[in-house]
């Protein structure tokens, strides 16, 4: 009789770690993001400008360790499970900042950045362990959690970083490493295994964990892959916030370093409350492909806002607008683990994670070298916010992409998705519709504070 409950008690703890972990995961990368690059100063002899060089490597290096190890794990979590590979990668990446804690030479913090980079692909497994204890009708709610946790690691990281590189540059390594290993000793002994043995793959593919060939399980799946489109532009279109931001802001606005940490931690803010709170209760009434319709021309306008405001407050209100464009993450991704087999989550989460990667290692050097040709005496046009448009085009474009999948969706996907959603498919659609690494760059004379 308390088999029901015991259930329900050992998914939510499940789900609890797999929370921790993200956020943890996140809070560890985050909290070394302010002595990174100082470090590498300290380690190459003081050249800023080496420094500047070897930073946007080693941010490079790992978004690319990322690609080809996520569908690894994946493809690893189907076969052998999902906990074991979210504990070894949480016991690898406290021993990897332990190793950079201590390392007196760069090539040794350089090669330690690629094992974080591995290590941190277990966000495919966490979201595939989420796909397998939750039902599919709460999906989206669940993958909001994490984007939840996502926000509070990225908003609490680099603050506690700054504080403690105050005191040494290498403390905020040692505590990373200490949240690491603490949060595999927690899911050593709570995380329970999420994916049965006649569920797990009968054997491990190599073909399914190269980064490329994990790619072809969204050609099998034609709506999945039209989504991932989507979730691939919208990850690309962010890196104009990651690799611009503080440019451009001080550039255009005259903001200083405490301007910008501010509006960071509100973005932050505000989207953690998105993901946590407005997604979990907007699900039920609108269903996944309304919502998906919704978020994504807020999000389109959010980019508007910041790459046209000529004022600082402008630029402001384009903040809830690209916050609530966070509505269409999560119902994109839940929709998409509704299509496809279970013992190929973990594949189709890798995959994902290979395609944020790979928008990490182009998207960067694209928006950067964007700005600072359209700041130069050789600009065909002075448009600082170039950036931001192009991003908002990209949207508009998987604005389309999602309303064609959507509308070619089958009868029986549709009816899954509940009144709300069956509506949005019959055409009442509304129309169009976790790391700041910053390089130097060549800019002229800023303009006019606001």
């Amino acid at each position: 009789m308390d088999s029901a409950p015991n259930t329900v008690s050992r998914t939510k703890a499940a789900f609890a770690f797999i929370f921790v972990t993200v956020m943890l995961d996140m809070l560890a990368f985050g909290i070394i993001i302010p002595v990174l690059p100082h470090l590498i100063v300290q380690l190459i002899g003081g050249s800023i400008a080496r420094a500047a060089v070897w930073t946007s490597a080693f941010g490079t290096l790992y978004m690319l360790m990322q690609f080809v190890f996520s569908p690894m794990q994946g493809t690893l979590s189907d076969r052998y499970g999902r906990r074991t590979v979210i504990l070894i990668s949480s016991f690898g990446l406290g021993v990897d900042f332990i190793v950079m804690a201590l390392t007196p030479v760069l090539w040794l913090l350089f090669l330690g950045r690629g094992v974080s980079g591995i290590c941190a692909a277990s966000f495919s497994t966490a979201n595939a362990y989420i796909a397998d204890i939750v039902p599919k009708e709460k999906r989206a709610a669940a993958f909001g959690a994490l984007g939840a946790a996502f926000g509070i690691g990225f908003i609490v990281g680099p603050a506690l970083g700054g504080f403690l590189g105050h005191y040494s540059i290498r403390l905020p390594f040692w505590v990373a490493a200490g949240l690491s290993l603490i949060n595999f000793c927690y899911g050593f002994f709570v995380l329970p295994e999420s994916l049965p043995p006649e569920r797990r793959s009968k054997r491990f593919n190599w073909s399914h964990a190269n980064p490329f060939g994990a790619l072809v399980l969204l050609r099998r799946y034609p709506q999945v892959f039209a989504f991932a489109t989507v979730f691939f532009l919208i990850n690309f279109a962010q890196f104009s916030l990651n690799s611009t931001y503080v440019l451009y802001t001080d550039y255009r606005y005259g903001w200083g370093p405490q301007a910008v940490g501010y509006t960071l931690a509100l973005v932050g803010l505000c989207s953690g409350l998105v993901q946590a709170v407005l997604v979990r209760r907007l699900m039920p009434r609108l269903g996944e492909s309304r919502l998906i319709m919704i978020g994504l021309p807020l999000c389109v306008a959010g980019y508007l806002l910041f790459g046209l405001a000529s004022t600082g407050w402008l630029f402001l209100l384009g903040i809830p607008f690209l916050c609530l464009g966070g509505l269409a993450g999560p119902p994109s991704q839940a929709l998409m683990t509704q299509q496809v087999d279970p013992h190929e989550q973990g594949r189709l989460q890798g995959a994902l994670t290979s395609l944020a990667s790979l928008a990490g290692i182009f998207g960067p050097a694209l928006f950067a070298n964007l700005f600072a040709l359209f700041i130069s005496h050789n600009a065909p046009m002075h448009l600082p916010g170039i950036s931001f448009v192009l991003a908002a085009a990209l949207l508009v474009v998987g604005a389309f992409i999602a309303r064609y999948a959507i509308h070619h969706m089958q009868p029986h996907q549709a009816a899954a998705h509940g009144e709300a959603g069956a509506a949005a498919l019959a055409g009442e659609l509304s129309p169009l519709a976790g790391t700041v690494a910053h390089e130097p760059l060549p800019t002229d004379q800023p303009e006019s504070s606001p």
